[in-house]
């Protein structure tokens, strides 16, 4: 062992040690690497900061932009709106078609995302039905890393390793070489699942705990007594309405008819269309509109202006509650508004929203409030667009927002894109199928034209994007280069030969597993496929068989971080929703790791011959 390599290998070990005490940042320690291997000499200064221009860095970023997409355009939050249909009051159903939905999304996207989306959909379904959420928790973080083993792009781990054989001169794996193994491995976690939830025990969920106290849609329309006052009307062609301003036709004054919001045909599908006072109608419009004055005829009002009343689901616009947001807000002491009323402030006109609802010394009042002067103390309940109602306490500072209702989590920014978010992906998907087009170009293709449709925006693109994953990405890449410049490779493969090499690949394969679980336990899994991979490659070369199992080996390895909450960021995020404790992931995670490892040493070969 020469000066180099225990210099090399010392740097892992110090890597190592900062990693699992998390002292200091991951993507810091990344950084020190590569400022140590420039400053010892070790490696040039182009080897150093190759990993910068590796092409699968720019996938994994542009894979975050598109994942971003999918949760701005609410697909994920439909997804989750669907489970708890389907599923009913079922444990059994929520668990298959949540573990299930989590693999099938985290395929496309984050699987640490989709988990962070799901954990409030579980512990809702988990009020609901009075059980406890760790029976569902940890099958949900399960999912997501199953959901790494779905597809090419699924993890980063699989595209490291895809990199590596490329970089050896093999040809890489196609989008779908892994699925076969992930569909096997996910049907063996959902039976595993059924038969082992009953092992994690917790509280049940208490609609009376504090943390559920936020309002919902619902309250909020009972407290202000909104039941049976909202309509949607279609605008007739003739109607004398079309072409006019909401101003100039006095609705609210003529017939106590507030119009909330507009669904209008737009490139083949209904948006809902904020409203203002200057807002023009059209044939065909259809108008949410609130009856505030109880003794309007409401068909003399169609009649009139030749409005065609529309079915109506959901109390009070809930079924909307994606586009038309709904909160609480009040004057602040100061505030020059106080005295006028809402009609004298201009209030629609000002700030895009329109009031619904006053609450005074916490009674709501009937009727119209248009005209009652302003008091300190007042509640306001005001309806409109979600991204205004986040504006109302910035301008100006006259008003400060009191209460977002339950809703407002699931709202999505760019709802009405969602068509072509899922256009955007399903075409990344095929152009990568094609193989005509590099992996990377279909990725930045598909961010590029969610930017296009508004799916995405600049700013939320860039936010988007987990920096320090991949500037750990970029500083693990170079150490994988140092060990095969000092021999550390061949050392390695040199000593797994010397353990395991005398009883034929299929032991080798096992020894590889272990090994790739083993460090996972201390390092993310992208830093063990980055250390891992070149490792396989060289054991199947000395070997004399094909490198493919031992690559699929080490990025089967890598997703299969299931046995302690620290092992992924994914497990991390149900340890407190699921009060679990470091055992419960020991306990469920060994034996399902030894099950995944049994099914990828029988499967492998069978899909990738030696």
């Amino acid at each position: 062992m020469n000066g180099e390599l225990i210099w090399v290998l010392s740097l892992l070990l110090i890597a190592i040690i900062l990693f699992a005490t998390g002292k200091v940042r991951m993507d810091a320690v990344a950084l020190f690497i590569i400022v140590a291997f420039v400053l010892s000499g070790t490696l040039t200064l182009p080897e150093a900061f190759s990993g910068f221009s590796d092409p699968n860095v720019i996938l994994i970023a542009a894979l975050f932009i598109i994942g971003d997409g999918l949760v701005r355009t609410g697909v994920a939050t439909i997804m989750g709106a669907w489970l708890v249909k389907v599923a009913g009051s079922s444990e059994t159903k929520m668990l298959i078609y949540l573990m299930l939905t989590v693999a099938g999304l985290g395929a496309f996207m984050s699987s640490t995302g989709v988990v962070a989306i799901f954990i409030p959909v579980v512990l809702s379904v988990s009020m609901r039905m009075q059980t406890s959420p760790s029976r569902l928790m940890m099958p949900l973080s399960f999912a997501g890393l199953i959901s790494g083993m779905m597809t090419l792009v699924a993890t980063p781990p699989n595209l490291v390793v895809n990199s590596e054989l490329i970089r050896e001169g093999f040809q890489g794996f196609s989008f779908f070489s892994v699925t076969p193994l992930g569909l096997v491995i996910l049907l063996l976690g959902v039976v595993y699942m059924l038969l082992t939830r009953f092992a994690l025990k917790g509280e049940k969920q208490d609609k009376t705990k504090e943390g559920w106290k936020r309002r919902t849609f619902r309250d909020l329309i009972k407290e202000y007594r909104l039941t049976g006052r909202a309509r949607r009307l279609a605008i007739r062609p003739g109607s004398p309405m079309v072409g006019q301003r909401l101003d100039d036709l006095r609705l609210r004054e003529r017939y106590g008819a507030n119009v909330i919001g507009v669904e209008r045909w737009r490139r083949f599908r209904r948006v809902i269309v904020n409203v203002n006072g200057v807002s023009e109608f059209r044939a065909r419009d259809v108008l949410l509109i609130d009856m505030s004055t109880a003794d309007v005829d409401l068909r003399e009002f169609c009649s009139e202006q030749m409005l065609e009343p529309m079915v109506l689901r959901g109390e009070y616009f809930s079924d909307q509650a994606l586009d038309v947001g709904m909160a609480e807000v009040s004057l602040i002491p100061e505030s020059e508004l106080l005295g006028k009323t809402v009609r004298e402030i201009g209030f629609r006109t000002r700030y895009g929203l329109n009031v619904v609802g006053l609450k005074r010394d916490g009674v709501a009042m009937d009727g119209a409030v248009v005209d009652e002067p302003i008091q300190l103390g007042d509640i306001f309940l005001v309806v409109g667009n979600w991204k205004l109602i986040s504006q109302l306490g910035q301008k100006g500072r006259d008003f400060v927002v009191l209460n977002m209702p339950v809703e407002e989590s699931d709202a999505s920014p760019a709802h009405s894109q969602a068509p072509h978010a899922i256009f955007c992906l399903v075409l990344m998907v095929a152009l990568m199928l094609t193989d005509e087009i590099p992996n990377p170009v279909a990725g930045i293709i598909a961010c590029l034209l969610m930017g296009k449709f508004r799916c995405i925006d600049a700013e939320s693109a860039y936010k988007a994007i987990h920096w320090p994953s991949i500037i750990l990405i970029v500083g693990m890449m170079p150490f994988a280069l140092a060990l095969q410049k000092t021999g550390g490779v061949d050392l390695i493969v040199k000593g797994l030969m010397d353990v395991g090499g005398g009883y034929g690949p299929y032991m080798m394969m096992i020894c590889l597993f272990i090994m790739c679980a083993t460090i996972g336990l201390f390092i993310s899994n992208t830093a063990t496929a980055v250390l891992m991979a070149p490792i396989a490659l060289a054991m199947a070369k000395s070997m004399g068989v094909s490198p493919y199992p031992f690559a699929m080996m080490v990025a089967m390895a890598a997703s299969a971080a299931f046995m302690t909450p620290v092992s992924s960021p994914v497990n991390t995020l149900v340890l407190g929703p699921g009060n679990y404790r470091f055992s419960d992931f020991v306990k469920l995670g060994v034996p399902f790791t030894v099950l995944v490892m049994l099914v990828c040493v029988v499967l492998i070969p069978v899909l990738f011959p030696f």
